[in-house]
């Protein structure tokens, strides 16, 4: 972009000047915070299983519906170290979050809560196939077959990691075995 252009004579020299479009460029807002979630699964110590009898199979108890947390947008500028929020997801008969407990949450600060609630949201939008107990017998031929199924309500430790590098949100939670 080009503005007008000026002559000048001093002493039979002819200067010209071009004068470009002196405007201060716009300054571009910043691109909206967004994150990135993962999630590892942990066992803690004394977890107490479903005992099966013998001809009882368990199967289920998977997500297929995982929502990632989004990193708070107004813990984004301080840019904090490593935040990690373990919670407890617990899952109703027909798969569907109920609660989600969060370790530590009584004591947290306003800064940490934002992570905590963020965590909630998006926990409690998760689904999982049911935890299905079969009851298998086998007839007089040999041939097994199901007699009786039932769901069972269960839960599942996770625990949540948000990283911030140079202002931009990561969070993350990636399945893991102990």
């Amino acid at each position: 972009m080009t503005g007008p252009m000026f002559t000048f004579r001093h002493g039979g020299c002819v200067l010209s000047l071009l004068l470009a479009g002196c405007v201060a460029p716009r300054q571009q807002p910043p691109p909206p915070a967004i994150g990135d979630a993962s999630w590892r699964m942990v066992v803690p110590p004394g977890t107490v299983r479903y005992p099966l009898a013998l001809g009882e199979v368990s199967s289920g108890a998977t997500p297929f519906r995982r929502v990632a947390p989004a990193y708070p947008p107004d813990r984004l500028a301080s840019c904090p170290p490593p935040q990690e929020v373990p919670a407890l997801l617990i899952v109703d008969g027909q798969g569907k979050v109920g609660e989600v407990r969060v370790t530590g949450e009584p004591q947290a600060d306003a800064g940490r809560q934002a992570f905590i609630d963020a965590v909630r949201a998006a926990a409690l939008q998760w689904q999982f196939s049911p935890l299905t107990i079969n009851r298998w017998a086998a007839d007089a031929d040999g041939n097994s077959h199901v007699v009786d199924s039932e769901t069972k309500p269960f839960s599942l430790a996770y625990v949540f990691r948000f990283e911030c590098h140079a202002g931009k949100p990561t969070v993350s939670a990636a399945t893991t075995k102990p």
